[in-house]
């Protein structure tokens, strides 16, 4: 496989999350993170954060499978996961649930914490702790 001869430009713009209903998803994380719609089709929602940087898109898939979590065998396996830092977890944790996240039944780690959106992905919330 050759290199292209032109540099290519190319930008991360998003994470793409396919749910049964792209714009309550989207809406929950509008509200869990404060973030502006910057970008809505029947099927399409994008949130971006306000100062910048990659945001998150929602696409409706009605064939769309929730992942389990943790893994178990013959399930839907989780092919990726978001990470949002907080400086205070227990805060962090009242705000998701309040705006509709499910806490999992297995948290590994003392400094984060695992939740399954309104569609079931997992995400995590974590606070540093090496400072």
């Amino acid at each position: 496989m050759s290199e292209p001869t032109a540099p290519l430009r190319t930008t991360f713009t998003a994470v793409v999350l396919d749910a049964p209903d792209a714009t309550a998803l989207a809406d929950f994380y509008r509200r869990l993170l404060g973030w502006e719609v910057t970008a809505r089709e029947p099927d399409w929602v994008k949130l971006n954060p306000p100062g910048g940087g990659t945001g998150l898109s929602f696409q409706t898939e009605p064939l769309y499978t929730p992942p389990t979590w943790p893994s178990a065998p013959a399930a839907q396996q989780m092919m990726l996961h978001l990470d949002f830092e907080v400086t205070d977890l227990s805060a962090g944790t009242a705000t998701a649930l309040a705006c509709g996240a499910v806490l999992a039944a297995y948290q590994p780690e003392d400094d984060t914490r695992i939740f399954l959106d309104p569609a079931g992905h997992p995400f995590c919330l974590w606070v540093r702790t090496d400072v």
